[in-house]
């Protein structure tokens, strides 16, 4: 209210200035009048458009801080909510959604006006919801990232409950079938060398980083299924599961926490096993993120593959993120490629929402330069791209 009558005031003064200039005339004709308050209109509704965030009182909520992409997002956020000079708080649930739900009561107690949460639960509609309750009976405004808040069957349920929510994430498919693709490309180019024991098929690991999260649930299945799409279609055999007693076709880390740890541990007792000596060596290892390709691709240094050296025998690794340790990876020879999860890019889009709610404008104002959901308008991708290092 105060900045529109400042708005008024300035106008009229402009106005009596210009007759002043006119020798002092006044004509009042009902154009004339209509002519003022539409300017007046105009620049009251701009001065409430470019508004000040100085009301905003930002609390972000974090699954985790280990892991390494999610780092990547925290980096990138803090610089852009630095650069805004907003007041914001950070809070890592360190993997417990118990801990991130009395995070954000006690973030609400405290005065945050907008919540910006990574949930721990992915993909569970109750944890989703709660959150979502939380913050409705304040009034306040909510931003879910990365993590899904609903599963295929929900979909639309949890954010289409709130008209003060919305979702920036990526596609979860996306991922799974960019590295498929781009596992099935390399095979075809390089099958007879990654054919270690010449047995006319590769036997490949699956690190999977959590068990009902719909990324780890898409990412496993597509990998394999277009890779082997490609495979076949230049007439290779399939891949094949390394270890035929295990009918999931993949190792999970048990703790849902996507880490090099699990994937390290998996790897070194995998080795023990399947090796070349024994003739039924691991040729090819697909992991759901980064973090777990560091892991394997430490395992397999400690046996002399991976080394980045011409007479060190590769073992293709794939991830997802592009973090900055799996770049250099690729760059060094020991890793082979990776699907970017734009880090940077999904910093950007949540910091365009914070700003929204702190002028009172619709979250998704602005994100169109983004992917958004074909059913759910509140619901926007951040695009993933392959990496190789090229």
């Amino acid at each position: 209210m105060k900045k529109k009558l400042l708005a008024v005031v300035l106008c009229g003064a402009m106005a009596l200035s210009m007759l002043a200039g006119c020798g002092g005339k006044k004509e009042d004709t009902p154009a004339a009048d209509a002519t003022a308050e539409a300017e007046a209109g105009d620049v009251a509704d701009a001065a409430e458009a470019t508004g000040d965030l100085s009301d905003a009182n930002i609390a972000v909520f974090y699954y985790t801080y280990s892991d390494t992409y999610i780092s990547s997002v925290r980096t990138a956020l803090d610089a852009k909510l630095d650069s805004l000079g907003v007041k914001y708080q950070n809070y890592d649930a360190n993997n417990n959604q118990t801990t991130q739900n009395e995070q954000i009561d006690t973030a609400l107690a405290q005065g945050a006006n907008i919540l910006i949460v990574n949930i721990v639960t992915s993909g569970s509609v109750d944890a989703s919801q709660a959150v979502v309750d939380k913050a409705s009976a304040k009034g306040v405004d909510l931003i879910f990232f990365n993590r899904a808040v609903e599963d295929d069957a929900t979909a639309g349920q949890v954010l289409g409950s709130y008209d003060k929510c919305a979702f920036v994430g990526t596609d979860a498919p996306e991922a799974g079938h960019m590295q498929g693709k781009m596992i099935g490309d390399y095979l075809v180019e390089n099958f007879d060398k990654v054919d270690l024991n010449g047995d006319g098929k590769i036997s490949y690991a699956m690190m999977m980083g959590q068990l009902g999260n719909a990324e780890a649930i898409y990412r496993t299945q597509f990998a394999v299924e277009d890779a082997n799409a490609v495979l076949t279609e230049a007439g290779k055999p399939e891949l094949e599961y390394f270890d035929p007693t295990n009918t999931d076709k993949y190792q999970v880390d048990q703790d849902g926490a996507w880490s090099a740890t699990a994937a390290n541990n998996y790897m070194t007792t995998n080795l023990s096993q399947y090796n070349e000596g024994n003739g039924n060596m691991i040729e090819l290892v697909i992991c759901n993120n980064d973090g777990m390709a560091e892991g394997v691709i430490s395992a397999l240094n400690d046996k002399g593959y991976n080394l980045g050296t011409a007479d060190s025998t590769l073992i293709p690794v794939f991830g997802v993120d592009a973090t900055d340790a799996a770049k250099q990876l690729i760059s060094d020879g020991k890793m082979v490629g990776t699907i970017k999860q734009d880090a940077e890019g999904m910093a950007d889009c949540i910091s365009i929402m914070a700003q929204n709610a702190a002028k009172g404008a619709a979250l998704t104002d602005g994100t169109d330069s983004y992917n958004a959901d074909a059913e759910i308008s509140n619901k926007i991708y951040v695009p993933y791209a392959p990496y190789t290092g090229e």
